[in-house]
């Protein structure tokens, strides 16, 4: 058995005394895990980081075995980030939730696609933080537990958007929202396409995607979300870009 992809390193774990188990994201492919022989030496240490997208090809001798990845580098991300603490918590957050979230083995491009976007807009603080809440939308989207965050499940409006039935996953009306507030979730306006990013509005969108990660994605599977996502939340709280 062979293939080759393009993948997004998410993991890796050392394996003996000199290789690692690593586990990447690919279009074609899914989360896929594979050996990488001398994966702990000094060449390959820089290489096998989370967040760096390399070229690789996966061998086993039949489809269920580990099996061994043989790969090359092609945007180290990583070191790239090294110092920015912000950065590499939202790194951090993504790769373990793809990790968590995603069925092993199964092709999710539309997610991987757009973890590629949020890698590549992680140098500007004034955007991936935005990008990542999509992103983890877009995630519950292709596991299909979408949110229809398009029009009022009462009125079919297609404004004023700012709650979420915590049931149903569908968008609330200002007014018919209102009498409820406190028992749905809210919706910041940038998730929705309309207006500008708000003081609080980024921790707004994680808590309600996290509600859904949580109860339809990760609870089913005995999981719960992820220590990075909550250092990501923490970071953001530190840096006032909450």
């Amino acid at each position: 058995m062979e293939w080759s992809d393009r993948g997004i390193i998410l993991n890796v774990r050392p394996h003996g005394e000199t290789s690692a188990i690593v586990d990447v994201l690919t279009p074609e492919q899914g989360r896929h895990a594979g050996l990488v022989r001398g994966g702990r030496s000094r060449n390959l240490r820089p290489v096998l980081q989370p967040g760096n997208e390399v070229s690789l090809t996966w061998r086993a001798r039949l489809a269920d075995h580990l099996g061994q990845f043989a790969l090359e580098p092609d945007q180290l991300h990583a070191g790239l980030i090294m110092e920015d603490r912000l950065a590499l918590a939202g790194l951090n957050a993504a790769c373990a939730l793809a990790l968590n979230a995603l069925p092993e083995r199964e092709a999710h491009p539309a997610v991987y696609e757009g973890f590629r976007v949020f890698l590549h807009a992680l140098a500007d603080r004034d955007i991936w933080p935005a990008l990542y809440v999509r992103w983890e939308a877009g995630l519950l989207s292709d596991l299909g537990y979408g949110l229809d965050v398009s029009q009022c499940a009462v009125t079919g409006q297609l404004d004023e958007l700012t709650h979420v039935s915590p049931r149903t996953g569908r968008a609330v009306c200002r007014e018919e929202a209102e009498p409820y507030a406190a028992k749905l979730l809210a919706l910041p306006p940038f998730m929705t396409g309309q207006g500008v990013i708000e003081a609080g509005d980024i921790l707004t969108g994680l808590a309600l995607t996290g509600y859904f990660l949580e109860r339809r994605v990760l609870w089913p599977v005995d999981r719960p979300l992820p220590e990075a996502r909550q250092r990501l939340i923490a970071e953001l709280e530190k840096d006032g870009r909450g």
